[in-house]
């Protein structure tokens, strides 16, 4: 319904990105998990686009089969985003940028998709790829709480301890302080979609310990 596609940059946007975390600060959280036995959990946020706040005046047709009757000449003003916007993605980072900063967490300037938040004997580490958030703490109370105000915050999906992290599988061995990550699952979808085939599924099985 947006039409991101008519949008003219300068006019209608200025800047058009996706803030990820990167996969080699998501392999240092998963080191610091099994070194210092630390608490691993996964987030979803809904409809994420839906959250942010534009800058910009942007209009839009109204939806078809919602056009008031007697109204059919006006056309609606966005004031958040929404999916189909360029700038959709970049309003929704900031709208979770501000909201993680009031809740006393601190952006890492190494990566600004990475968040940290302390205590004198508790630290949570927070990860936003998009819509994916990974929660990484000492203290299970604090990271409960923080699911609890996320989901006052936005609409969120608990997902339990990670099992995927951006396509690669997460099987963790806690008493014997282990933790795999394979990526068997995403390279037969792969192959699938390309109709390739394997005799061998062993070839598959690429994991690091």
């Amino acid at each position: 319904m947006a039409k991101g596609f008519t949008q003219f940059e300068g006019i209608d946007y200025e800047e058009t990105f996706s803030l990820v975390v990167r996969f080699g600060s998501i392999c240092l959280l998963l080191a610091l998990v099994i070194h210092l036995d630390l608490e691993l959990f996964q987030m979803d946020i809904k409809i994420a686009f839906l959250n942010g706040n534009l800058e910009e005046e942007i209009y839009m047709d109204q939806a078809i089969g919602y056009v008031s009757k007697g109204q059919e000449d006006k056309v609606c003003r966005l004031k958040r985003s929404i999916y189909g916007l360029k700038q959709s993605s970049r309003s929704c980072y900031f709208r979770f940028y501000e909201a993680i900063t009031s809740f006393s967490f601190a952006m890492v300037s190494e990566d600004h998709c990475v968040y940290v938040k302390r205590t004198t004997r508790e630290i949570i580490f927070l990860t936003l790829y998009v819509d994916d958030i990974l929660l990484v703490g000492n203290n299970l109370e604090m990271i409960n709480a923080t699911k609890q105000w996320l989901s006052s915050v936005f609409e969120m999906k608990d997902m339990g301890e990670v099992r995927y992290v951006l396509g690669v599988e997460i099987v963790r061995n806690r008493p014997k302080k282990i933790l795999g990550m394979c990526q068997e699952a995403y390279i037969k979808r792969v192959l699938k979609r390309f109709r390739i085939t394997i005799p061998n599924p062993l070839i598959l099985q690429l994991k690091r310990v």
